[in-house]
């Protein structure tokens, strides 16, 4: 069992911590205050191609993994998790066609994510079936050749402003029901006749990056753009998705702990520094060793997905990582909030921050609940047992 990254690995990681630390760290606030889309760190991502990190070579990427790619986000969430999802959005989109998608569609859309010429949202959700994917409304009807009509509305779409072609899941049955197979999947074009972008949500957090409602009235989709695999690629595409969720929670775990551990160390109550009470030390104790203990779930569940891992029997483990590194962001960010006192819960540092975006990571992709539930699923059927 080897626990030491690759030389590539470390590189990659240690290249990726000086960008972060030289120009995410002091862009941090100002995008969490305006709510921009920080397009320059976009420009940053792409200069140092950290866009197509799980894409393979043959499509342009540089085939880093989901590994490559957690490792990446990481080090971005010490600071912002802003980053963190933009960098996630290179890889929601594109699984779908990555393990589902015919050689042409792969031709055609991963190179533009790979070069930053291009950007995608997946569309799941919509208002009346978030994590009920089999609830949702919206329908794909044939339309004779092959191709589709779709008609129906997507909300909370990360990126959805940005995107320049989405990939839709809908129901190419009766809405009504709720049988799997009745789950297809699409590539759309943003500008397609018919798709109209309503609304921006106003968020607690993640500012920065927007998440909007998506509407669908008569698009046209013509049959290369129809994507296999149902139902069952929902899930194996949020399946792999699980450890980039939770390399956000962990990065945003480490950088709340760490700037809370400097300002323990120098300030002043009752004649000492605050690190000196050994209150203060054992909370920062048992956070540092749930950090590391995340960040071996998280690893290992990026392993996992880069072996193709990421089918039925593995779903315990990868949603333990998306599960406990979420939770260890909510944790460790109300703490750094409660170290620093009523500093902490000011604008002028960031631990209110760290608090507001980690509480998104608890719901998106499968909340925490959703995440219990695959887990003991998968113990009482034995996908996850110990003889």
């Amino acid at each position: 069992m080897d626990f030491q990254l690759s030389d590539e690995l470390l590189g990659l990681q240690q290249s990726v911590r000086r960008l972060a630390q030289d120009k995410i760290k002091p862009r941090a606030r100002e995008i969490d205050t305006t709510g921009e889309y920080p397009q320059d760190l976009f420009n940053e991502f792409r200069k140092a191609d950290l866009l197509g990190l799980c894409i393979p070579e043959e499509y342009g990427g540089s085939g880093a993994g989901i590994r490559g790619l957690a490792l990446t986000i990481e080090e971005v969430t010490k600071y912002s998790n802003v980053l963190g999802l933009m960098l996630l959005l290179t890889r929601l989109p594109t699984g779908p066609i990555m393990i589902a998608g015919t050689e042409e569609q792969k031709q055609r859309y991963l190179p533009g994510i790979a070069k930053g010429t291009h950007r995608a949202a997946f569309c799941l959700s919509e208002p009346g079936a978030g994590s009920d994917v089999a609830g949702m409304q919206t329908r794909a009807t044939p339309d004779g050749s092959d191709g589709y009509v779709l008609n129906g509305t997507k909300c909370w779409i990360s990126g959805g402003m940005q995107a320049d072609w989405f990939v839709v899941f809908a129901k190419t049955g009766d809405p009504a029901s709720r049988l799997h197979t009745n789950i297809g999947a699409f590539i759309v074009e943003a500008d397609s006749p018919g798709v109209t972008r309503p609304r921006v949500d106003k968020k607690m957090g993640v500012k920065g990056i927007d998440t909007t409602e998506i509407v669908f009235n008569e698009v046209k989709v013509p049959a290369n753009q129809v994507i296999g695999g149902g139902f069952a690629l929902v899930m194996q595409s949020l399946n792999a998705m699980r450890p980039i969720v939770a390399a956000r929670g962990l990065g945003l775990a480490e950088g709340a702990l760490m700037y809370a551990t400097e300002y323990v160390k120098n300030r002043v109550a009752f004649g000492k520094t605050i690190a000196e009470f050994q209150g203060i030390q054992w909370e920062i104790a048992k956070c540092a060793t749930e950090i590391e203990a995340a960040r071996l779930l998280t690893y290992r569940g990026a392993w996992l997905a880069d072996q193709g891992c990421f089918t039925k029997e593995y779903v315990p483990m990868l949603s333990m990582c998306k599960y406990y590194a979420s939770e260890v962001a909510v944790k460790a960010s109300g703490l750094a909030v409660q170290l620093l006192g009523a500093a902490g819960y000011m604008e002028e540092h960031p631990t209110e921050m760290f608090y507001r975006d980690a509480r998104q990571l608890t719901i998106v992709e499968g909340t925490s609940q959703i995440q219990l539930g695959l887990i003991a699923k998968g113990v009482l059927g034995h996908d996850l047992w110990w003889d």
